[in-house]
């Protein structure tokens, strides 16, 4: 059945009214209301605010590396330390590495820009740090509905936002209800903010509607895939920070690698691919896997005896923006507007999103606020884009716009002159580079590249992508429509087998996509939603952009502990 079907059969939806929704239960999302509720306990108003959050609770869904400026959530909390808020362990030294395959130059730290120190940021858990900001968002009035996705904006007749709906739960993979249906509703809000992280599903279709992104570069994303791992104590080094570039990539990929000594001998290691890569045969997962068996990042894991002792405890992956502000959209409609990575701010030169989420997050909410109490509705909250192009926020990410597409010329050219643009210009660049292509349409077919061979995982260092997830804790209900579909069930075999190889099933990490043989000896893409990982690849790289990500039910997925 048609949503249009079922809302015929079982509707109308129940509905909610608040003064604004928020779409996501993230940093950005929860800033934003935050912020909100801070101003009406200031000014002794009431205004309303809900959190909508798909994952089972907030932090189940968010990954990131990750080192956190604490500019912005100095902002919004001035006493965070005070409160609590898990930043436990600041950064002590910063290594930036350039590896060939059996060695590594590691770059003196009088040479490195700006954008790469990180003295006064902490080594964190995003998810912990998610968690804290619901706790503080619920003590200050803030609704938060956890378990519920944002399946579908609503308008009103002029064309404006003026709500979400909820997905239906109880629908059977035939479409049907079942005995267990229960029939979405309706959030309505005067304004509605989408804080749904990189590539959000209502974020994509408003930026369309609305054409948010004309005259803007394409976005462009990585892939960044994470373990966090307990080693022996005698190589833990607490708030040792180091980044690396080069091998197992080629130097015309853009792509790098973290490894983040947190507290408690803990380290969070990663691998971030740009999906504007060309080889259809690269799997981001195996590059990853490869780049631990490298004597620099691999001594950290062994004994004495070369014997691997260090314990895997989680994994995960998530699409990351990495286009800069040359890709930003408008980021305000009528009725609503877009914080965080659902736009777009994150910034990839210092390879940090958390603090620009919050920071868009409080102008977001400071304009929702004056708004709501004016007695405004549905109209564009432009003093949300003048706040933020005049904040810090703008000054930094302007000074760092051209460091992703200088990659376009290799690592060398971009190493080289994102240095000279911020040690001797200091930001201060005269021109700017553009990008005129969207990653899918960088891929070539695999009659013009060479196949990439990985060596098989060990179970100690490396691994396959299902013992993976299995740790990531993902969990979907197996008796409903898969999330991940297709606008033409042909294509895969059809284009993707036969013109690049079937890439999905080396660029999904999670081995949700593989090509499977049918009894008559044909092939077809078959498609295993229950391993999905929510990171949107798919969604991204599709080369034929026939791969659409749709919302499961709610509290699917990962559900992240510490990651």
């Amino acid at each position: 059945m048609t949503n249009q079907e079922i809302l015929d059969q079982f509707g109308p939806r129940e509905s909610m009214e608040y003064d604004v929704v928020v779409v996501g239960g993230g940093p950005g999302g929860l800033s934003t209301a935050i912020r909100i509720k801070q101003l009406a306990a200031e000014k002794g108003t009431d205004v309303s605010v809900v959190v909508l959050e798909k994952g089972s609770e907030p932090g189940a869904h968010i990954l990131s590396g990750a080192i956190m400026d604490p500019r912005a959530l100095t902002e919004l909390f001035p006493d965070w330390k005070e409160q609590g808020a898990p930043l436990k362990q600041p950064v002590t030294d910063d290594a930036y590495v350039f590896l060939s395959e059996k060695d590594g130059y590691r770059v003196p730290n009088f040479m490195l820009p700006p954008f790469a120190h990180n003295h006064g940021n902490y080594i964190i858990s995003l998810g912990e740090v998610t968690r804290w900001l619901a706790t503080q968002a619920e003590s200050l009035g803030v609704e938060i509905f956890p378990g519920f996705t944002a399946a579908e904006v609503l308008y009103n007749e002029d064309g404006s936002v003026k709500g979400v709906a909820t997905g239906n739960m109880g629908i059977g993979k035939d479409g049907q209800p079942t005995e267990n249906f229960q029939l979405g509703m309706e959030l309505l809000g005067k304004y509605t903010v989408f804080a749904e992280g990189a590539r959000g599903h209502l974020g994509k279709q408003l930026i369309a509607k609305y054409q948010l992104d004309a005259g803007k570069d394409p976005q462009s994303f990585g892939i960044g895939i994470k373990e966090v791992w307990e080693i022996d104590p005698k190589k833990h080094k607490p708030g040792f920070v180091m980044h690396t570039a080069g091998w197992p990539m080629e130097n015309d990929t853009y792509g790098g690698a973290f490894l983040y000594h947190l507290d408690g001998n803990k380290v969070a290691m990663g691998f971030v691919t740009g999906l504007g890569y060309a080889n259809p045969y690269l799997s981001p997962f195996e590059e990853f896997q490869r780049w631990k068996t490298h004597p620099r990042v691999r001594w950290y894991f062994e004994n004495d005896k070369g014997e691997v002792t260090a314990k895997r405890l989680s994994y995960g992956a998530r699409a990351i923006n990495a286009s800069g502000i040359n890709s930003l959209p408008k980021f305000v409609f009528p009725g609503g507007a877009l914080v965080g990575c659902n736009a777009g701010f994150l910034n990839v030169s210092r390879i940090k999103g958390s603090h620009a989420a919050i920071k868009t997050g409080m102008l977001a909410g400071e304009a929702a606020y004056e708004a709501v109490t004016a007695g405004r509705q549905h109209d564009e909250l432009t003093a949300y884009v003048d706040a933020f192009d005049a904040s810090w926020l703008h000054t930094e990410l302007n000074k760092d716009r051209n460091f992703k597409n200088w990659f376009k010329h290799g690592l060398v050219v971009a190493t080289l002159m994102n240095g000279f643009e911020q040690l001797v210009l200091r930001g201060a660049m005269p021109w700017t580079l553009r990008r005129t292509k969207a990653d899918h349409e960088y891929l070539k077919p695999a009659s013009e590249c060479q196949p990439i061979v990985y060596p098989k995982p060990d179970g100690k260092l490396t691994f396959d992508r299902l013992s993976s997830v299995f740790i990531s804790n993902t969990n979907h209900e197996e008796n409903q429509p898969a999330h991940l579909t297709l606008k033409d069930a042909q294509v895969p075999v059809a284009v993707n087998l036969k013109k690049y190889a079937g890439p999905e099933a080396r660029y999904c990490p999670a081995g949700v996509y593989e090509y499977v043989k049918n009894d008559d000896g044909s092939d077809r893409l078959q498609i295993n939603a229950q391993n999905c990982l929510h990171c949107k690849t798919c969604d991204i790289k599709d080369p034929t952009q026939n791969i659409v990500w749709v919302t499961p039910e709610g509290s699917g997925g990962p559900n992240y502990g510490a990651m």
